[in-house]
């Protein structure tokens, strides 16, 4: 290796080229980063408050929304902050946890929502059994197994690129710290830990995409069987919401991370981030707040409650003040 001068801060340039941009950005990426806390915070607190939605499909489904939670907090909050920044640095370790955390829980989310098709298999295939074949245990070391391995691979994947020594530049060309913008910084990034970094890539988005596909084969198999049209319709449109959630996911992620980089890439791939980090966290509440009958009475019913709550806590407020003179 030669004399290099090793880089221990780097530069998020994010939209660094847009300055006029800056203020704009700044409301868009707020709201919607409000918008997705709100919104899956709802669909956590219907589910957990709706006896009724106590079922593993529902249990998948808010494991989902609190992964995809906290894959936004891990990025748009130091978005946010470096949208009016002048300096938007960050140190190596700054950078090397970022990334731990954002691909540890998007392989989370992957691995959930083959999780969430296998349910969707059990229910179809042994509805008199779903009961006894998916409990709230089965479905909770599921989400642990879901987490355990999204975390594995993404430790391996930050041993893997940041054991490199980065020399060429300190100015990543993203708005956090991505494998891509980062690698490309390496001076001594070979075609060996390229191929690693998509091996494990690949294991997280081809591997849990697979088991997906398995699934819903059988399902379709299944459901082909049935003697009734209602009933074939009625099968289908159970497994709809969690389908049209599975095609845009793996649809932007596979686009950022499967397909061959180069410099020029980056500002493509930026732009799918942000519709990555930006847009599929609110798909959750959305798909399935639009699609299912059963969300839509359990979150009236949370708006109803906090529409409540908060008239009272005033009228409280006030008669406390109106004691005190």
């Amino acid at each position: 290796m030669g004399n290099y001068t090793t880089v221990s801060i780097f530069l998020l340039w994010g939209f660094s080229s847009f300055p006029d941009l800056q203020n704009f950005l700044f409301m868009v990426i707020f709201f919607s980063h409000v918008t997705i806390i709100a919104a899956n915070l709802s669909i956590m607190v219907a589910i957990n408050f709706s006896h009724n939605l106590h079922t593993p499909m529902y249990y998948f489904l808010c494991g989902l929304s609190l992964s995809e939670t906290c894959t936004s907090m891990v990025v748009l909050p130091r978005m946010l902050v470096d949208l009016l920044s002048e300096s938007k640095t960050i140190s190596l370790s700054e950078c090397a946890t970022q990334m731990f955390f954002f691909l540890g829980l998007a392989a989370n989310n992957c691995f959930i929502m083959a999780a969430m098709s296998y349910d969707r298999y059990i229910a179809i295939h042994n509805p008199l059994q779903y009961s006894i074949l998916m409990t709230q245990k089965i479905c909770f070391q599921f989400m642990m197994a879901s987490c355990m391995i999204g975390f594995l691979v993404s430790l391996c994947i930050i041993l893997t690129v940041f054991s490199l020594s980065f020399c060429d530049s300190n100015i990543i060309q993203h708005f956090f710290c991505d494998i891509s913008p980062v690698v490309s910084l390496a001076c001594d990034y070979t075609s060996h830990h390229k191929m690693a970094i998509f091996g494990f890539s690949a294991f997280v988005l081809v591997g849990s995409f697979t088991l997906i596909m398995i699934s819903y084969v059988f399902i379709v198999s299944v459901v082909m069987k049935m003697p009734s049209v209602k009933g074939r319709y009625k099968a289908f449109s159970t497994c709809s919401s969690h389908l049209t959630v599975v095609s845009i996911h793996y649809g932007f992620a596979c686009f950022v991370y499967l397909r061959p980089k180069n410099r020029d890439s980056f500002g493509e791939d930026m732009l799918m981030s942000v519709t990555y980090t930006v847009l599929t966290p609110l798909l959750n509440p959305i798909v399935y707040s639009l699609r299912n009958k059963e969300m839509q009475v359990a979150l009236r019913k949370v708006l109803d409650s906090v529409t409540r709550f908060f008239p009272q806590l005033t009228n409280k407020r006030v008669q406390n003040i109106c004691k005190n003179y």
